[in-house]
């Protein structure tokens, strides 16, 4: 502690010299773990003015400078065959949700495609119709779903049970597989289906249907996103 007081002291004149980091640094370590008032003295920065104090009284609370560097974004993945139907309509029903609850900064959405077929490519015509009636723009293009996005994502919803079961083959890390599931199981209303339909060959009901599928899934997700992580 008399050292402290002789830093301190030194700091109130001046912003210490390179020469004093060493000791600055195990004096901070050893402050925050004294039971003393010179330990909150140094913590809060409660000091006599000056470029050394100021620089002390920026210090941030480690176990909050944690807190906050630990935080991010929750990114949610919707899959299905191609990417090109049903996964971008929901990626976009999602950040219209997301958008109307103002947590764009907490929730990100994205889609893709269990197979290539179609990468590059914009979502089929009669879905970005469909959105477009409801207000909501799809705008991403086809990609195929990686093993190496499931690092990249807290939540990969399957469009169906084929989806999912391909994804599954993707990786055998547990804590990948727990991140996997139908986005039908987030709807509350009850279905003899947890399946998704693939419109891609029906007519244009089928994408109306899908999006109404896709709307009422996404509020469930939504609404289990917000509560596990205290995003409310």
């Amino acid at each position: 502690l008399e050292i402290a007081g002789v830093l301190v002291k030194g700091f109130t004149n001046g912003a210490p010299s390179k020469h004093d980091e060493f000791a600055m640094s195990a004096l901070f370590h050893a402050t925050f773990r004294v039971s003393h008032p010179a330990a909150s003295f140094v913590r809060t920065g409660t000091i006599a003015p000056g470029p050394g104090a100021r620089a002390l009284a920026t210090l941030r609370d480690p176990i909050h400078r944690s807190r906050e560097e630990t935080h991010s974004v929750i990114r949610v993945c919707f899959v299905c065959l191609g990417n090109i139907c049903r996964s971008p309509t929901a990626e976009g029903v999602m950040q219209n949700l997301v958008s109307q609850e103002n947590l764009e900064n907490a929730i990100e959405a994205e889609s893709a495609g269990t197979a290539g077929y179609h990468t590059g490519e914009l979502s089929d015509v009669r879905s970005r119709e469909e959105a477009s009636q409801r207000g909501v723009h799809l705008e991403s293009r086809a990609r195929q779903f990686k093993a190496a996005d499931f690092r990249r994502f807290d939540y990969v919803l399957a469009m169906d049970a084929q989806n999912l079961s391909d994804l599954r083959q993707l990786t055998d890390d547990p804590d990948e597989l727990a991140k996997l599931s139908l986005l039908r199981s987030y709807d509350a209303a009850k279905s003899d289906s947890q399946d998704v339909p693939d419109p891609y060959y029906g007519d244009g009901n089928g994408f109306e249907r899908v999006y109404d599928i896709c709307e009422a899934a996404c509020r469930g997700l939504l609404r289990h996103i917000t509560e596990e992580h205290n995003l409310g």
